[in-house]
């Protein structure tokens, strides 16, 4: 039963003697009509209609027809989507400009790239994300590394997760594919600041190297159940 006038929206108040009436005009009403009455307020036509109709009436309604299997046959259907292992990245870098080429290089050599604007925000995403390389600029955070809320949280993941990412720091003081310097830094790779146009070369050199040293390891890991 309707509560309120669908014109004037005042609430309908009606007394059990004019509800009884409706009641019972609702039950003789056929299949297909409407019962109408006037709003006591705004005096306006309500339109009331049976939800369900009488037990006895004739359906109406078809039900859908079955789905087509026609692609059980040809394997081939609508809406198909092919998953990849596409590695995920993720960038943290202040410089719009330099994030973008920093992004550029980064797909250039098959990574799907995502972006946070703050340290809450890209821990969140790794929540939820594995990413297998991540992108940070020293000066991300006020304070350099020495007081980074999220290089700190990378240097104290659980080896679990942390030997699975691939993490490059960016900065002015570093010296491109040092590596001595980047272990000092629990990174995998440093790149300067000045070499920024050529990091796609430094990722299609680092990144194979990388994967050659460690890949059998990670893979004898994964083997005993140690991922």
């Amino acid at each position: 039963m309707i509560s309120n006038c669908p014109h004037c929206r005042v609430q309908l108040a009606f007394s059990q003697t004019q509800q009884a009436k409706i009641d019972q005009a609702m039950k003789a009403l056929q299949p297909g009509k409407r019962l109408t009455i006037k709003c006591p307020k705004c005096s306006q036509p309500i339109h009331l209609q049976q939800k369900t109709p009488p037990a006895n009436a004739q359906q109406t309604i078809k039900p859908p027809a079955p789905p087509d299997l026609q692609w059980l046959q040809t394997g081939l259907f609508e809406d198909e989507e092919k998953v990849e292992d596409v590695p995920m990245a993720l960038i943290l870098h202040n410089n719009a400009e330099s994030l973008e080429k920093i992004k550029n290089a980064m797909e250039s050599v098959g990574y799907r790239v995502l972006t946070s604007d703050n340290v809450r925000q890209a821990i969140e995403q790794m929540r939820f994300i594995n990413f297998a390389c991540i992108t940070y600029h020293a000066d991300f955070e006020e304070g350099g590394l020495a007081t980074s809320r999220f290089h700190n949280y990378m240097r104290h993941m659980p080896m679990d997760r942390r030997r699975y990412i691939f993490y490059i720091l960016f900065g002015p003081k570093f010296h491109s594919l040092y590596d001595l310097e980047a272990l000092a830094h629990s990174a995998n790779l440093v790149v300067a600041e000045q070499d920024l146009p050529y990091f796609d070369i430094i990722l299609r050199k680092s990144i194979p190297a990388y994967e050659e040293l460690f890949g059998p390891i990670l893979e004898e890991l994964g083997t005993y159940g140690k991922k």
